[in-house]
């Protein structure tokens, strides 16, 4: 099946696969896959939603202002019917935000959702949305497509959507099509139909889409991680077919037992210092990625530069020996060391990624063996891209009650109480010392940035690499005038 041509709307969809297991498309879970995500933001607006380049953008509310204390945030919803026709108002969008607000009660981003003091309904079609701090980045984390706002089951677009499979490319997706904007509340645009285009959307294993992608069947593939960046280079897809999104988060092994070796906090700062963060981005021939071994990355919002990155001024070699005797001393006490289970996805990036994890702790004395990645484990690879820009996300991520690993609840105690502080030298403050608790505690072991990637033909238009991976559907279906 050839590509469409450059521009122009003809009969054929366009063909989009987001790097995933099939049926990740349809989850209903509440930390959903990234496929769903992608799905719920072309189906299921919010107040506030994404551009192409990952800016916020106006969704059901067309307008908004922030107050001077930036405490309070003042939506105008536009003049919009929800799915079922009735009339989009203030109460029945507090009623939908309040709901997908609870539905993140005891995931990370319902901790980042903590922030939020109150949803009030208006006069009109006028929500308030006030704040227990300042929060910057606050309609960043409002645009996220799990709070978008479902009325009666339903979103209010900005795309319908429909079960269609692809038989002959062994696909199962849905077909997506732009909503008219006089059927969404806003102003009639001359020649919609003639300047969009529908879409279909699937989820597929990497293997396969980029097999797809090589062979001229599939138009974009999204969702690319460090898992699958080796399948690049023997898929036949042109390097200039390759997009890298330039993210922050958090990509590195968390401690999922505090028992045995792993029960003492230096002998967990054994292994951040075995790792040879240097090493990894030769894995996959991956230039100008960055690596780190601070918790949170260096330079975001609510980071005051207090926090450096660890061992200064030791070689890998140095690091190694400090590890090895503290594992050496450990094993002189009589207590016993087993393997380590590392657990990963599959992927030939994660193959590699192991291979170097083992042979950096093998340096130390330690052996190690990988399961996947839903099994029980010792370490846990965490591999999350950054909703926003702040040290609070990367703190949020790791706290007790949304991390299934070891954590600190002293660190979870000084995130608390910069939530409720005012002042936002004091509040850095207190980030950055939830941050060196956890530094301490040495539950989370960095290694740099998370790696994502897409791919992209010149039938594409309206994507454009971004700081938070995420590529909404709708601008892929509007054509240039």
């Amino acid at each position: 099946m050839p590509l469409a041509g450059c521009f122009g709307n003809d009969d054929r969809p366009v063909q989009i696969v987001a790097i995933g297991d099939p049926q990740s498309l349809f989850s209903a879970d509440a930390r959903m896959p990234h496929a769903a995500r992608l799905l719920r933001g072309a189906t299921v607006e919010g107040l506030v939603g994404f551009d192409d380049e990952g800016n916020v953008a106006p969704a059901l509310a067309d307008r908004w202002i922030v107050t001077d204390d930036g405490l309070s945030y003042i939506f105008r919803l536009r003049d919009g019917k929800w799915g079922d026709k009735s009339d989009i108002s203030a109460e029945s969008a507090q009623t939908a935000l309040q709901q997908a607000i609870a539905a993140q009660r005891g995931q990370p981003l319902g901790a980042n959702l903590a922030v939020i003091d109150e949803v009030r309904a208006m006069a009109g079609r006028v929500i308030e949305i006030s704040l227990q701090q300042p929060m910057p980045d606050f309609l960043q984390l409002l645009a996220q497509p799990e709070l978008g706002l479902v009325h009666a089951r339903r979103g209010a677009g900005p795309m319908t959507s429909k079960r269609a499979s692809d038989s002959e490319l062994r696909l199962s997706g849905v077909l997506l099509a732009p909503i008219a904007p006089e059927d969404r509340g806003l102003p009639p645009e001359e020649g919609w139909q003639e300047h969009t285009r529908k879409l279909r959307f699937s989820a597929s294993g990497a293997e396969a889409a980029l097999k797809l992608f090589a062979q001229g069947d599939i138009d974009l593939v999204l969702g690319g991680t460090f898992a699958d960046f080796p399948r690049i280079a023997s898929s036949g897809v042109s390097r200039g077919a390759i997009r890298m999104d330039p993210v922050q988060g958090l990509f590195g092994l968390a401690v999922v037992h505090a028992d045995g070796l792993l029960s003492l906090a230096e002998n967990r700062e054994a292994i951040a210092m075995a790792i040879d963060r240097e090493a990894l981005a030769a894995l996959i021939s991956l230039g100008g990625w960055v690596a780190t071994n601070r918790v949170v990355n260096p330079g975001l919002d609510g980071d005051n530069g207090s926090i450096a990155e660890r061992w200064l001024g030791r070689t890998i070699e140095e690091r190694r020996a400090l590890a090895t005797s503290r594992i050496a001393r450990w094993r002189a006490a009589g207590r016993p060391v087993t393997p380590l289970r590392v657990a990963m996805p599959g992927g030939p990036g994660n193959d590699l990624l192991f291979e170097r994890i083992a042979e950096d702790l093998k340096a130390i004395g330690l052996d190690s063996r990988r399961v996947s990645a839903a099994a029980d484990a010792d370490l846990r690879l965490v591999d999350v891209v950054a909703r926003y820009p702040a040290a609070a996300w990367f703190l949020d991520q790791l706290a007790c009650s949304a991390a299934n690993t070891v954590c600190n609840p002293t660190a979870d105690q000084l995130v608390v109480k910069a939530l409720g502080e005012p002042d936002a030298v004091k509040r850095a403050d207190l980030y950055a010392s939830a941050e060196a608790q956890l530094t301490i505690t040495n539950s989370y072991i960095p290694f740099g940035v998370p790696v994502r990637w897409s791919l992209i033909s010149a039938s594409i238009n309206g994507f454009a690499p971004n700081r938070w991976a995420i590529h909404p559907l709708m601008p892929m279906a509007i054509l240039p005038r």
